[in-house]
């Protein structure tokens, strides 16, 4: 059985777009596309800055390098004893430089030595950095060749309490006497605060905003998600309310302070719709009561009528037509009753499994009696044992109003036709009789109320009458109770003659 097309309101969005579930899809897109979008821009725009600055550095590099050169290149066998006060007047505040020589008759990175740095190193600090620079094969390098500018980026720690510095370039400069090194490195937050040296997520600025937008994203799903939970709380507990299973209560099961009101008004609104069910069995018992005594006392005073006039023609009439009315009457309250008693069951869902199959069995052998006059016989299909929630009471009322149908339009000897199987998540149970069928444009008036078919030859379903008492309410009474459930009815003419009624009930296992 297929499900109903969901019905958009009037003047509102689509199903789909008013749905929680793809809210939520949407924004967990949203919060993990936009940071990926927001880092890509501003990595790009950091990349830019950091070239600037090692670009900027590489040319002090440079100039401390051509500035030394002729210092350098005369010298004639010795370090020059100037070289110190040569490198502070040049260095910059905040910038720091250190001179490594390799003399001429040695070879490889280990061939390096410091012999000046401004400000002064201390020898620790020195070796360190030489076997860092080692490590990293940037000395190995530049022992190959001693010639080109080598831009760097790298960061190098330089005391145990964390302190680093940033490399920036090696300007090398080949002489007689040997390979001179010129390091430049930074110790200004300007290059220590970027991201040079480091992946750019791991700066202080991108990972403090994802702490702040993890925290903000976790804070908003959590409230959508809250919402959500107790939304399908409300439904979960809306299913499975029963008047006999006590009281479920919404404002217990709420979770959100702002939902409160929410909770209490569908609790006020449950209690009203209880007492409202209650009411109206009261009401419908009481009624029926009130009408059936005097019926019965009508009844009762027409056998004395009778035996008065056994040979008056006109009065064995009036008696036989007022013992027709009285009958009329009577199914009358009846009707009225089952009407009554099936709008309060509308008002209380049901809150246990029944087992059709069983059902179907228990209600068939219940007309054994009845059809054994007319020699029915009942053909059951019921390998199939779905399970529905509902009440007995309620789908009892289903299957016996169809069977009721079909046994009062069946042929004598005729065969009904009763099968339950699984449909997706539909428990579907078919009722089929072999009788005359119905007009294809009445197949859906047959579920009106009242609604009778008059095939004008007293064959088929036709209106109630002395003869044939009914009211139409049968299966009006059908789909009303079925489609409570969630479920749905519908009826068509078999092949061959007859009426199949399909009842669709959603399962519970």
């Amino acid at each position: 059985m297929d499900n109903q097309p969901r019905e958009r309101p009037r003047g509102g969005l689509p199903w789909f777009l008013r749905s929680l579930a793809l809210r939520l899809v949407v924004l967990v897109m949203i919060f993990i596309t936009v940071p990926v979008l927001i880092y890509m821009q501003f990595r790009a725009a950091d990349l830019e800055k950091q070239e600037l600055l090692l670009e900027s550095a590489q040319l002090q590099g440079e100039l401390i390098a051509r500035a030394l050169m002729r210092l350098l290149e005369d010298t004639d066998g010795d370090i020059p004893a100037d070289l110190s006060d040569n490198l502070a007047r040049l260095v910059e505040r905040d910038a720091r430089v250190k001179v490594l020589l390799r003399p001429a008759d040695m070879a490889g990175a280990y061939g390096f030595f410091y012999v000046a740095a401004v400000p002064t190193v201390t020898a620790d600090a020195l070796e360190l950095e030489r076997e860092f620079l080692i490590d990293q094969g940037i000395l190995g390098r530049l022992g190959l060749t001693c010639s080109g500018n080598m831009p760097l980026a790298l960061r190098l720690p330089v005391d145990e309490r964390g302190s680093e510095e940033l490399l920036t370039s090696i300007t090398p400069l080949n002489t007689d006497f040997g390979c001179w090194a010129i390091i430049i490195s930074q110790a200004t937050e300007a290059y220590l605060g970027s991201s040079i040296g480091r992946p750019y997520w791991n700066t202080p600025e991108v990972r403090v905003a994802a702490m702040i937008y993890l925290a903000s994203a976790v804070m908003i799903l959590a409230l959508f998600v809250g919402v959500w939970r107790n939304l399908s709380q409300f439904g979960r507990l809306a299913r499975h309310i029963g008047f006999n299973e006590g009281h479920g209560s919404f404002a217990a099961q709420n979770k959100v302070p702002e939902l409160h009101s929410v909770a209490t008004d569908f609790d006020r609104l449950v209690d009203g719709l209880r007492r409202s069910a209650e009411d109206i069995r009261r009401a419908a018992e009481d009624n029926a009561h009130a009408f059936k005594t005097p019926i019965g006392i009508i009844r009762q005073s027409i056998e004395p009528l009778r035996r008065l006039t056994p040979r008056n023609e006109r009065g064995a009439q009036s008696v036989e037509l007022i013992e027709q009315a009285v009958s009329r009457l009577d199914m009358l309250v009846s009707c009225a009753r089952q009407v009554d008693e099936t709008a309060a069951d509308l008002y209380e869902p049901p809150d246990s499994e029944l087992e059709l199959a069983d059902l179907l069995e228990r209600t068939v052998g219940g007309y054994a009696a009845t059809t054994g006059l007319r020699r029915l016989r009942f053909k059951l299909d019921l390998q199939a044992r779905p399970k529905v929630l509902a009440s007995e009471e309620q789908i009892a009322t289903v299957i016996e109003n169809v069977i009721d149908n079909a046994v009062r339009f069946s042929p004598d000897g005729g065969v009904i036709d009763i099968g339950l199987q699984r449909h997706g998540r539909y428990a579907l149970i078919l009722i089929g009789d072999r009788g005359p069928g119905v007009a294809t444009e009445n197949l859906e008036k047959i579920f009106e109320r009242y609604f009778s078919e008059d095939k004008g030859d007293g064959v088929g379903r036709h209106q109630p009458s002395e003869v044939d008492p009914h009211f139409g309410i049968g299966l009006w009474i059908v789909r009303r109770n079925t489609e409570s459930l969630g479920g749905k009815v519908q009826a068509e003419n078999r092949e061959g003659g007859g009426l199949l009624i399909r009842m669709a009930l959603p399962r519970s296992n």
